[in-house]
């Protein structure tokens, strides 16, 4: 993700490694911002506010931890917290979709579906299943990172994983059959 000698150079006072730093990882704050809170403006405040606390807290990280493991612990506690505090909301975006003769519509059409299927199944589920579904299949932690990051025990991640899958797995078939929509 970032190069350790980059991390160091920033702890150690320089600014501009510190702003190359902040924007390497910036796109990957976002998108796990996103994936847990699944609203744009939420995730842009939830990357402003953690990224705005590595810059003041950059001293604080020890190497006893990988640099995205760190990172990640500072978005996921921040997007949790604006999810405990936040109002139920409905989502009003549209995705655009290009129809050109390049592409095979019927294809972008269902793929855009079970897109949308599997982010509402996502989102159906609880919070802590969430953040490791999160974590693991769309940040590809492995599960001791996602145990360091959460500050969770190992088998615990696995639990979490294991019931989330079950939990995904039946919505999505209640999805394929019509039966729930979001």
């Amino acid at each position: 993700m970032v190069a350790p000698e980059l991390v160091k150079r920033a702890q150690a006072g320089d600014r501009d490694a510190l702003i190359t730093l902040l924007r390497e990882i910036e796109s990957h704050v976002y998108r796990t911002a996103y994936y847990i809170l699944n609203n744009e403006q939420d995730a842009l405040d939830a990357s402003q506010e953690a990224l705005l606390r590595i810059y003041t807290k950059i001293n604080s990280y020890e190497e006893k931890a990988l640099f995205k493991t760190w990172v990640q612990r500072i978005v996921t506690n921040i997007c949790i917290d604006k999810f405990r505090k936040a109002k139920p909301t409905v989502s009003i975006d549209e995705h655009d979709m290009t129809f050109t003769a390049e592409h095979n519509v019927e294809y972008e059409i269902m793929t855009g579906y079970l897109a949308k299927d599997i982010r509402e199944a996502i989102d159906k589920l609880p919070e802590h299943h969430r953040s490791v579904v999160v974590l693991r299949y769309l940040q590809d932690f492995s599960y001791h990172e996602i145990a360091e990051s959460l500050n969770l025990p190992l088998n615990t991640v696995k639990s979490y994983l294991f019931r989330a899958r079950q939990q995904l797995q039946s919505l999505l078939q209640e999805y394929q059959k019509g039966g729930v929509r979001g």
